[in-house]
């Protein structure tokens, strides 16, 4: 599996970043997985909605930057499909058989993605409904990638 997983901000703690190491390192047993870490924009102070939009505009921008016109979106929001891990491999694995270009998966910043990234998303996916710190939906996102990974080889996941 050949994907880009594009992330606002860095994994500055050490355990996540330790954790998506270690499955980025898995990961190239099954293929090429480019990691890009854009930078992650101050809050406003000011909490209105006019700067948070803003903001989110902003990411949004250094985003779509990144994203060539044939590549397969994949943005997270709390909204988006929820697979289980079964599916989720079958339906990464059509996607590829497919031709659907490179995957391409959006973790946004603290206030969200702009809706431009996810208009250009071709589908969003949640991780669940309840709402994870990014730095760990990263790497729930990496891992889950790897499970796909070992269920599409034919190899043994644990339920």
């Amino acid at each position: 599996m050949n994907c880009t997983l594009i992330a606002v901000g860095k994994l500055r703690e050490k355990p996540y970043r330790a954790m998506a190491d270690e499955y980025l390192k898995r990961l190239t047993r099954y293929g090429r997985v480019r990691e890009v870490e854009l930078p992650d924009l101050p809050e406003p102070q000011d909490r209105s909605e006019a700067l948070e939009t803003q903001v989110r505009q902003r990411e949004g921008e250094q985003i779509l930057k990144q994203i060539r016109p044939g590549d397969y979106v994949v943005a997270l929001t709390i909204p988006g499909r929820q697979w289980d891990s079964p599916g989720l491999a079958k339906h990464l694995e059509a996607l590829a058989v497919g031709g659907a270009g490179e995957i391409v998966f959006v973790v946004g910043g603290s206030l969200g993605l702009s809706p431009a990234v996810i208009a250009r998303a071709n589908e969003e996916l949640s991780m669940s409904p309840m709402t994870f710190p990014h730095q760990l939906a990263r790497v729930m996102l990496l891992e889950q990638l790897y499970r796909a990974a070992r269920i599409t080889a034919g190899e043994r996941y644990h339920k």
